[in-house]
């Protein structure tokens, strides 16, 4: 699916030096992300949204540094059999998905393998919809800057999947906020979200957990966790 480019886009590329940028854990990661983001606190149309499950307690950090609602918005990376890491694409709500063709082609995967590894996906962020709502309604998102975050960008296609569902609710802005990200996804990012704030842009960029001391698995009972606390929008 073609991602469709917004109107303008600001980009912010807020560096920390190398030593600095081993954060402690997600928590502490938000807690910088969110001095990144202060121009948007205190706002009434402001909503943080973060892609579980990593990207849920990053999230709530952001949220309560600008003293604004979060909710959580799903997206899923599809990975390469046998290498999950290696993504080539993803999906997110309402249908969305988003395809590397060169990884595709590289890694000679058929279109039978690319189907049921998609639908395997789109199972899981069903299931998913339903264990982290738990019958709560997902925050309104029409009109709003939305600020969509995760614990980090590896080779970014969880998050475009993610802007493009995301522009289905017809938000007023969409801006990208992550900890951590390879130097190149400024180019990826720029054109299907509204703004782009990273701490830190990495050279030489392995994996997320590199840039982090616990880097821990968050389970589905933590993220439930989190969103039994959260505030509403109005």
């Amino acid at each position: 699916m073609q991602i469709r480019a917004a109107a303008t886009a600001r980009i912010s590329f807020l560096a920390m030096p190398l030593s600095l940028t081993r954060f402690a854990d997600r928590t502490e990661a938000g807690r910088a992300l969110a001095t990144r983001l202060r121009h948007y606190a205190e706002r009434d149309d402001v909503v943080v949204l973060g892609i579980p499950r990593g990207g849920a307690p990053v999230a709530m950090e952001v949220a309560a540094a600008l003293r604004a609602p979060w909710d959580v918005f799903l997206a899923r990376k599809l990975g390469v059999p046998g290498e999950e890491e290696l993504a080539f694409g993803a999906v997110a709500g309402g249908g969305v998905r988003v395809l590397d063709q060169e990884i595709i082609r590289q890694c000679g995967l058929s279109a039978a393998t690319v189907e049921e590894v998609t639908e395997r996906q789109r199972r899981e962020l069903e299931r998913r919809e339903v264990a982290f709502r738990a019958g709560r309604a997902a925050v309104g998102l029409e009109g709003k800057v939305a600020i969509l975050v995760d614990d980090g960008i590896a080779t970014g296609a969880s998050m475009r999947a993610a802007v493009e569902a995301l522009r289905g609710h017809h938000p007023a802005r969409i801006v990208v906020a992550v900890p951590v990200a390879p130097l190149e996804a400024r180019e990826r990012m720029a054109p299907p979200a509204d703004e782009y704030v990273c701490v830190h842009e990495a050279a030489g960029f392995a994996a997320v957990g590199d840039f982090y001391q616990d880097f821990r698995q968050v389970g589905d009972a933590e993220v439930q966790a989190l969103l039994a606390r959260a505030p509403r929008a109005a």
